[in-house]
């Protein structure tokens, strides 16, 4: 039996239905994106860009600097250290030097020669030891960088690895040999060059 609502009731009742409705529940105050939200700061990410990219130019430069003289020019080999067992059948004659300036203003040092092989191997690469000498005959520049072959000369010089073109019995090749610095003690006498290592097939 459903219960009996009096009339009065009825009205009260209709008057909370219509009267009391529940406006949307807010969690709080609605947020809007503010201008200054919306307008990032670049500056820290340029920064760290530039730095970047920095580092980045200077390890392909020193990398492009290392390949084009090969590996091994940051090698320092004592000025004792022995030569190749090999070194005997490849004699550097002809050597001859010269200069010429850099994009940068400074000079750049050439050392030409030739080479032969008078032994039975195939030689494959040559690692060089360069000793620049003072007045006073001690050693005050030493470098050791591989030996690169001569591919042409005009219309300017070009050089290639010895593994480009391999130095079978009996074949010669001019070579040269690039400095970007001398030492400014050296007494402009030739330097000492020492065959180190000797790559054969």
């Amino acid at each position: 039996m459903l219960p009996h609502y009096s009339s009065k009731q009825g009205e009260l009742g209709t008057f909370f239905f219509y009267r009391c409705k529940i406006p949307h529940v807010s969690i709080g105050p609605e947020v809007a994106p503010s201008a200054e939200r919306q307008e990032h700061n670049w500056l820290p990410l340029v920064v760290a860009a530039a730095v970047i990219l920095s580092i980045a130019a200077v390890v392909i430069l020193s990398l492009e600097h290392k390949n084009a003289l090969g590996k091994g020019t940051a090698m320092v080999a004592p000025i004792t250290a022995p030569l190749d067992p090999y070194a005997g059948n490849l004699p550097l004659t002809s050597l001859a030097m010269s200069e010429s300036g850099n994009l940068t203003g400074g000079k750049v040092t050439y050392l030409d020669g030739h080479i032969a092989n008078q032994g039975s191997r195939t030689v494959t690469a040559v690692t060089v030891q360069v000793l620049f000498h003072d007045f006073a005959h001690e050693v005050t520049q030493n470098e050791t960088q591989p030996l690169k072959l001569i591919r042409m000369r005009s219309p300017y010089i070009d050089v290639e690895p010895v593994s480009a073109a391999p130095l079978k019995p009996g074949d010669e090749q001019d070579f040269r040999l690039i400095f970007d610095t001398v030492s400014p003690n050296w007494d402009g006498a030739y330097p000492e060059i020492r065959i180190l290592h000797v790559e054969m097939k």
